[in-house]
């Protein structure tokens, strides 16, 4: 028995003396844990003082209230701005007055109903919102009341004086979801970029903490980002507008364009697209009316593209100014037959010259004389000219166009390419290429924003398509054949260098061709010395006689006539005068 008890005592010795050396550790872990935190409390409140009191100032920093820079055209008209509107909030918290004196103060300054005011200042919550997009002088009335309990939450909201005016080209922007289309996208980091943005520390309910580093006139002043300047007239901008809305409605037509630039700089005068938007009322619009699809969809340009047809054949001497060529009318391509458009007319021409080709616009002579170059020469011409590739213009979504490499075109591809039947593509890539022909073969980037000396030449790149001589040579042919011929765009006082066009729309997917055509006219003038170049283009035109001449044709004319007055560009054609 006591051998016994003796046992369970020295097994409660052992347990005790385990329980002491348990605690003793505890003891000791707890002083250390102590110690490392006195440690680094000393580190934080003296030694690295400056650091913490750094991100502590930092968490109370915020930035002042700042806008987008405004948008202008080239005249300083201006096109897009940031309206200044708030919201107003009650903070049933904070509430010194009774809903009821609240409703009867607020009411006349909100232009709302007392009734409806009292029935927000009664609902439950820590925020109720009263009132959205309030103006400027009511927000400023309100804050004249000094009211504890109300609180304004100023925002931005982007508007477009004129409206509907270039939609396509200034875009849209949504501050909310920061999403942007248009120039308002591609020029975003400039129209944000704000120098010298004043900071300030604010409390935890959104208060300014006034010391001596804080500039109180800086506080009350909303910064704005860098103002962009555009190449668009907004006169010519209107100009075609209208013009191009009023054959739009008149041949019940799906989509129109007509650009204006200026070929020796590249710069965009005018850019209308339709269908069209209002960018204060983008989220109404459709996707078709923002897409701006000029850039983003492909055609086969038509008899316009023969003018790059003849220029590559002259660049390449494989064709003169004098060159003649067989027009048979039609001709059998592989087990394909290919008529010129008035072939019931004139079912054989004979020999005819490049002045005719064009003002007639025949098929088989442009097949005749493309057939003179290799694919691959004439290929190598197309890429100078930028088909096949971007324009780089200034805008987002441009697409690069559809141009076969040259070792996959067979004689079917070789001849249709001759009279824009080969490739498919952007509206600006017609633009681009045929603005080089009337600068002496140059081709500029285009764009739509007015750049500085600097910036230009990061910008604006220039390729030499085709030489000065082979410019003069097309130049000169295409006035011919506009005054030599019938066509709506001849004009009284100035000589167009112009081609008509009309293509087949292909089918959605890519077999066959519907009962659709592109109608288009692209030309510059005065040709002696090129200022203006045009190109419209509308698509599936319905009603009477649906072609190039006489759909897209009275657009140009009309453009080119009020641009020019608008411009005061002096004319370069002799004008008989009946003496009375």
């Amino acid at each position: 028995m006591a051998l016994r008890q003796k046992k369970t005592d020295n097994e409660r010795e052992k347990r005790i003396k385990k329980f002491d050396s348990v605690l003793t550790a505890i003891h000791v872990l707890f002083v250390a844990f102590i110690a490392g935190l006195l440690i680094y409390l000393f580190f934080i409140q003296v030694i690295d003082i400056k650091n913490y009191r750094a991100r502590a100032k930092n968490q109370r920093v915020g930035r002042i209230f700042s806008m987008r820079g405004d948008i202008f055209d080239r005249n300083g008209i201006k096109l897009a701005t940031d309206k200044v509107y708030s919201d107003v909030y009650a903070h049933p918290a904070d509430y010194d007055k009774s809903p009821e004196e609240l409703a009867k103060i607020l009411a006349p300054v909100l232009k709302t109903a007392k009734e409806t005011l009292l029935q927000k200042l009664k609902k439950p919550g820590p925020v109720i919102t009263l009132a959205k997009d309030v103006d400027r002088n009511t927000a400023r009335e309100i804050t004249k009341l000094h009211l504890r309990e109300i609180s304004l939450g100023k925002k931005n909201i982007r508007e477009y004086p004129q409206g509907i005016l270039a939609a396509h080209v200034l875009g849209y922007y949504n501050f909310d979801a920061d999403i942007a289309n248009g120039v308002e996208y591609t020029a975003k980091d400039k129209l944000e970029h704000i120098i010298n943005t004043a900071k300030y520390q604010k409390t935890r309910d959104g208060k300014i903490i006034y010391d001596f580093t804080t500039d109180p006139v800086a506080t009350t002043t909303n910064p704005k980002g860098e103002n962009i300047t555009l190449t668009i007239d907004a006169a010519i901008q209107h100009v075609c507008e209208k013009e191009l809305a009023k054959m739009m409605k008149e041949r019940e037509a799906l989509r129109g364009t007509v650009i204006v630039m200026n070929p020796r700089t590249g710069e965009i005068l005018a850019y209308a697209v339709s269908p069209s938007y209002d960018p204060n009322r983008y989220k109404k619009a459709t996707p078709l009316q923002i897409k701006n699809w000029t850039l983003t969809d492909v055609f086969p340009p038509g008899s316009t593209f023969k003018i790059i047809t003849l220029a590559s054949a002259l660049e390449l001497g494989k064709i003169d100014e004098r060159t003649k060529v067989l027009d048979t009318g039609k001709m059998k391509i592989g087990k394909w037959e290919i008529k010129n458009y008035d072939y019931d007319v004139h079912p054989y021409p004979g020999e005819i010259n490049l002045e005719y080709l064009l003002e007639h616009s025949s098929n088989i002579g442009s097949i005749k004389v493309a057939q003179k170059m290799t694919p691959k020469e004439f290929y190598d011409i197309l890429k100078k000219f930028g088909f096949g590739s971007r324009s780089e213009i200034d805008l987002p979504g441009e697409s690069s166009g559809l141009l076969p490499n040259w070792p996959h075109w067979d004689q079917g591809i070789h001849a249709t390419m001759a009279y824009g039947y080969g490739t498919s593509v952007s509206a600006m890539q017609m633009v681009s290429a045929a603005a080089a022909l009337a600068n002496d073969g140059v081709r500029i980037t285009p764009h739509v924003i007015k750049y500085s000396g600097e910036e230009a030449e990061n910008k604006i790149k220039k390729v030499q398509a085709v030489s000065p001589e082979t410019a003069k040579t097309i130049t000169k042919l295409l006035t011919q054949s506009v005054n030599n011929g019938k066509s709506v765009i001849k004009m009284q006082n100035y000589n167009v260098a112009a081609k008509t066009g009309t293509s087949r729309k292909p089918k959605e997917n890519g077999t066959g061709y519907t009962p659709y055509v592109y109608t288009s006219t692209i030309g510059y003038l005065p040709s002696s010395n090129p200022q203006l170049l045009i190109y419209v283009m509308v698509d599936s035109a319905k009603g009477g006689s649906v072609w190039g001449n006489t759909v897209a044709g009275p657009v140009f004319y009309e453009v080119a006539v009020q641009a020019a007055r608008i411009l005061n560009i002096k004319p370069d054609k002799k004008v008989e005068r009946l003496k009375g």
